[in-house]
């Protein structure tokens, strides 16, 4: 058993191509220290966002901070602090920080691989 501190303020600057802004990343597990899980806490600051992706499982992300968006190659949506998403395995999607504001959310998902889609074209208007 290990017990850890969520502490977004610890978080590691993190500069992976699929980061567009600034990103800071605190692990709880990863490949190297779980088998069947992976859990980060992502903080994207100032309208931060991931390029369009998709994950080979799913992913949840849970929102503990701040305001931002979640959207799919052609649909924005809003969230916040409390909102918790469910992301199939497959689907293209980015998330990140609302302009002007910042986002943590907790990314929680087991091992599989993440393609960063070709196309990252403007982001989806907001629905």
């Amino acid at each position: 058993m290990n017990i850890m501190r969520h502490d977004p303020s610890r978080g590691e600057p993190d500069r992976s191509p699929i980061f567009i802004g600034e990103v800071t990343r605190q692990s709880f597990a990863t490949d190297d220290t779980a088998e069947l899980l992976r859990v980060n806490s992502v903080t994207f600051r100032n309208g931060a966002r991931n390029r369009l992706h998709h994950h080979a499982v799913d992913q949840v992300l849970i929102v503990t901070h701040g305001r931002g968006y979640i959207a799919t190659e052609t649909e924005r949506f809003e969230i916040e602090a409390g909102d918790v998403v469910l992301i199939p395995a497959g689907e293209p999607h980015w998330h990140g920080a609302q302009p002007g504001d910042e986002m943590t959310h907790f990314s929680i998902l087991t091992p599989g691989q993440l393609t960063i889609d070709e196309a990252d074209e403007a982001p989806a208007s907001a629905t």
